[in-house]
Formats: structure tokens, sequence, C-alpha cells
């Protein structure tokens, strides 16, 4: 796959994961759209978890230490240009020894919403090979 396709198929998720990082409480309608995206995506969680660390964390975490954080979303193109930015990092062993360290005091912050994505997608896998294999 071309970069120019790996970002573009990216950017979708790289929207809602940074819902994650707003200073607002997320509720069930939010939690919906984020996880049918999510799933939508064809990764399985824990690329799209290790999306959020290397791609998306690097990008949005000062936002979850803010005190008057973005509450009411990202602007989408300067989101994307930031964490296309990251992603060509991301294998960079410094880079990731980073945010490894920043993640260990953060990862709290984000820890509620992934274990939700997680319920969901669990729930979807469940309901579908109920229907699949009655």
């Amino acid at each position: 796959m071309t970069l120019n396709k790996t970002i573009e198929r990216r950017k979708p998720i790289w929207n809602v994961i940074s819902e994650f990082y707003l200073d607002t409480e997320l509720q069930e309608a939010d939690y919906d759209r984020i996880s049918k995206t999510l799933m939508a995506s064809g990764f399985d969680i824990e690329e799209l978890k290790a999306m959020d660390l290397y791609e998306v964390f690097p990008v949005l975490k000062e936002n979850l230490l803010s005190a008057a954080g973005v509450w009411n979303g990202f602007d989408e193109n300067w989101l994307h240009e930031a964490c296309e930015k990251v992603y060509l990092k991301r294998k960079n062993r410094f880079f990731r020894w980073k945010i490894m360290c920043y993640n260990r005091f953060l990862y709290w912050m984000r820890k509620d919403h992934w274990i939700e994505m997680e319920n969901r997608i669990k729930m979807r896998d469940y309901n579908s090979n109920r229907c699949t294999n009655p």
C-alpha cells in the first residue's frame, strides 16, 4: 500500500481517537459513533491502540494536561498533518521510548475510553457469531 493510501486510511481513525483527548465527557452516542468507525476500519484493537499511542497521543497529549484544553474538536487539517508527521517517526527507537515514558504517566486518562471500545468490539463480535452460528 502506498504512503498516501495508508495515510488516507488512517485519517478517520485519527479523527475519532482524537475525541479521547478532548476536555469533555464522551456520551453513549459518541462511543457508538467512534466504535463504528474503528470497527469499520479493518484494523484489530491492538493496531488501533498502537495508532493511538504512536500517532495520536504524541500530538494531543498536552491537551490532557491543559487546564483549559480543547473541548469542541481539533482542526482536522492540523490533526492530519501532525499525525502524519509522527506516523513517519513511529518506528524510531528514541521516539518510541520517549512516547512510552509519557504514556506510562498519562495512559490512565485514556484507559476508560479503550476499555469501552474493547467491550463494544467484543460485543459486536459476540453478536455476529451468534447470528452466523445459531
